[in-house]
């Protein structure tokens, strides 16, 4: 029987190491293929006729969410075990919209033990069904719910006031006026349950800033990091080019 390729997408020399060990005595014995960045990894899997990808979410170039949108655009049939260290709701949510229906997908923590780390993998890769960290599902749960998940646009006003954007710069960016700015960080705000907040006095509200507090929850619910808000920050300094030279 021809051996299985995999394609392991991993810029940690010592992840990837662990990863080889495991797999180094499947059954059937299987191929592996390294890739230490995202675009490096596209660009193997797509050579591939039905790619079978383990894949970090963090990593250079193309992020896991982004290399698995071009992929399963190309190739919907790919089957990708998603493993890292986060169960930020961010990713949950971005995953949720990208992949493709009746698609066979995992994500499992790098935390778990190395039995139920092999046992994901080949759940999804050889049995072709779908395996989803307990820990995840949680998070999943949470941003399916219609009181709790965040629409498009409400994450994108937490975007805009985690980088310090104004009240005015987030309207030009966005195309909006101030109302639908306040309306759309009122919105935000209701989402992340900060209009049930008891204050005891009218000073400790006084007190308190809104935005800053968003930011503190969201981070706290794992719906922004660092990674990701440098990616961001990166699109703004592009858009505030733009805006710059347009008012010259």
């Amino acid at each position: 029987m021809a051996s299985l390729k995999i394609l392991i997408a991993e810029d940690n020399p010592k992840d990837f190491e662990f990863l080889e060990q495991l797999l180094r005595d499947w059954d059937p014995p299987c191929q592996l293929l390294r890739a230490s960045n995202g675009k490096v990894a596209l660009e193997l899997a797509l050579a591939e006729e039905c790619p079978l990808v383990i894949s970090d979410i963090q990593m250079p170039e193309l992020n896991g969410i982004e290399f698995a949108r071009s992929l399963w655009q190309q190739k919907p049939a790919a089957r990708i075990v998603f493993w890292s260290q986060y169960k930020d709701e961010m990713y949950v949510r971005a995953l949720a919209r990208i992949v493709p229906p009746e698609t066979v997908y995992g994500y499992i923590l790098k935390s778990n033990s190395r039995e139920r780390i092999a046992s994901a993998i080949s759940t999804v890769l050889l049995d072709e069904q779908c395996w989803i960290d307990p820990e995840v599902r949680k998070v999943q749960g949470r941003t399916g719910h219609s009181q709790t998940a965040l629409s498009d646009i409400e994450y994108e006003a937490l975007l805009d006031i985690s980088m310090g954007l104004t009240d005015n710069l987030i309207a030009q960016r966005r195309y909006l006026s101030r109302r639908g700015v306040q309306s759309r960080l009122n919105s935000l705000y209701n989402k992340l349950g900060l209009d049930q907040e008891q204050f005891t006095s009218d000073k400790v509200g006084d007190a308190l800033n809104l935005r800053n507090r968003a930011v503190a929850v969201a981070l706290r619910r794992g719906l922004i990091n660092a990674f990701e808000l440098e990616h961001e920050e990166s699109e703004f300094q592009e858009w505030l080019k733009r805006f710059k030279g347009q008012r010259r």
